[in-house]
């Protein structure tokens, strides 16, 4: 942790659609972080474990036959009990920006990408007046490097990496305390990817930056300060390289439950994830050691009894047919060895 206010702090949330027949699906279960001012979290896991229904529970965006429990706590306002209204008019863009997962469905398909920026500028900023939206659009397209000579197109007209470029400035627009990045780097070449995530975390850094610059100047005023300017991201992903490029931690998720969370230095380098699991993902990446993790997971609808990873680890005994509770950074009943002081540290 940074030892900052969390900008966001989540309590038990859990996300259960109710299916035909009375069948549950249990899409996430029981999920407690937060995520600080100036703090990115990268959230990594295999693709339907549940990260994306995360997010859409956080900003009211789950199907009706969604049930949610738990608390998801944005400074005083909880976003899982709040109404559409303070979702609609408080909350999207303004409170949380997103960067959707699939930003060609995201995007008004009768209009230009230029006009939704504008139109976007001028609800979130104020900015008014012709020539004051053109050039604030203009900018707002160069923060996630959407050319300027494909303003006046379509989003069909758009490759799906220059629609994902297009829905990250939309995100950026608001300067949102809380920005919401769902698979932001999908279609887009590794020297994009390291740009679009460099400037998500400019987005972190930047409020960051201006608290340190106003404490120093006005050190009776700097809590006050921090509160309203402090930002956060939250990066769901599957580009391990990019979490690498930009996260301070790493949130784990398999079978819907966080089965880590610990330090990004800690994950990356020495002593390396405890959880099997995640050891695993680390394992398969082509630069390591290229090795797949045996078996699928479990469906979330018919989950196991215990550790929901048991039956695809070689570590897995007697004791997994009890869930094990997430305990210091990780839940398993048989994780790695940690090295002590980064144990504490996380």
């Amino acid at each position: 942790m940074t030892g900052r206010t969390p900008v966001l702090s989540v309590r038990g949330l859990s996300v259960r659609f109710l299916m035909p027949g009375g069948r549950g699906v249990a899409a996430v279960t029981d999920a407690h972080f937060d995520v600080a001012g100036g703090e990115c979290l990268a959230l990594i896991g295999e693709s339907g474990c549940g990260k994306s229904v995360l997010a859409s529970a956080l900003l009211g965006l789950l199907p009706g036959n969604a049930q949610t429990a738990g608390a998801a706590l944005l400074g005083d306002l909880d976003l899982l009990a709040a109404d559409e209204r303070t979702l609609a008019r408080t909350v999207r863009g303004r409170l949380v920006g997103l960067v959707p997962q699939s930003p060609a469905a995201h995007l008004t398909p009768v209009r230009t990408i230029r006009s939704q920026l504008e139109e976007t500028v001028a609800e979130l900023t104020g900015v008014r007046g012709r020539t004051a939206l053109r050039a604030a659009a203009e900018k707002a397209a160069a923060r996630a490097a959407f050319p300027a000579d494909h303003l006046d197109r379509h989003p069909h007209e758009l490759s799906g990496g220059l629609a994902q470029r297009a829905a990250t400035a939309l995100a950026l627009v608001g300067d949102a305390p809380l920005l919401l990045a769902d698979e932001p780097t999908t279609g887009l070449d590794r020297d994009l990817v390291d740009r679009t995530v460099d400037e998500l975390r400019r987005h972190v850094d930047t409020a960051h930056d201006v608290d340190k610059a106003d404490n120093a100047e006005n050190a009776e005023n700097a809590d006050n300060t921090a509160d309203h300017r402090d930002r956060a991201l939250l990066m769901i992903t599957h580009d391990l390289a990019a979490a690498e490029r930009v996260a301070d931690r790493i949130a784990v998720m398999y079978a819907g439950r966080i089965v880590e969370l610990t330090r990004a230095a800690d994950f990356f380098g020495a002593p390396g994830p405890r959880h099997p699991y995640s050891r695993g993902l680390l394992d398969a990446l082509p630069d390591r050691a290229f090795t797949p993790i045996p078996g699928l997971p479990p469906e979330l609808g018919a989950l196991p009894g215990g550790c929901a990873f048991a039956a695809r680890c070689d570590r897995a005994s007697d004791a997994c047919a009890v869930q094990p509770p997430l305990t210091g950074t990780a839940a398993c009943h048989h994780p790695h060895a940690a090295l002590t002081e980064a144990a504490d540290r996380a």
